[in-house]
């Protein structure tokens, strides 16, 4: 079963236990997918359904830091649901640990020596993390690395 008909089998199970929060947030990544798939202009792959629903994981986190500095415990709790709805149909991502392994490799295969080489060190990295990792966060590992 692919990733789009898992969340519409769950779509169904969340209307039958009549369960608001996650009936919404399915409905919403549901209607994301549909987007995706117009601008696309055909049925996406489990690949490219993933995508959409990271970049709607991903809204929800900075969402998340905004209210956060804004001091909104009351819209955060509902954020931070919705998140780990969504979540539960992404692959889990790396530590951070994980990602300065991978980061340290980079660096090494490259020969970068300092922050001169960030993109050259980014454009390596990145499409090997694409989907497993933040990229802020994959960001401010190479920034410490090359330059500590």
């Amino acid at each position: 079963m692919g990733l789009k008909q898992q969340l519409q089998q769950d779509l169904k199970e969340a209307l039958r236990a009549r369960d608001e929060r996650r009936k919404s947030v399915i409905r919403m990544a549901l209607a994301a997918i549909v987007n995706a798939e117009v601008e696309h202009g055909g049925e996406l792959d489990d690949a490219a359904v993933t995508a959409v629903l990271q970049k709607e994981a991903y809204r929800r986190r900075d969402t998340i830091a905004e209210l956060r500095q804004a001091n909104r415990p009351d819209l955060l709790a509902d954020e931070e649901a919705e998140l780990a709805i969504l979540e539960a149909y992404l692959p889990s991502l790396l530590s951070r640990q994980d990602i300065i392994e991978e980061a340290r490799q980079v660096i090494a295969e490259v020969g970068a020596t300092g922050m001169g080489q960030l993109g050259l060190v980014m454009r390596q990295l990145i499409p090997t993390l694409k989907g497993r990792a933040d990229g802020r966060i994959v960001n401010e590992v190479v920034r410490e690395l090359l330059s500590g």
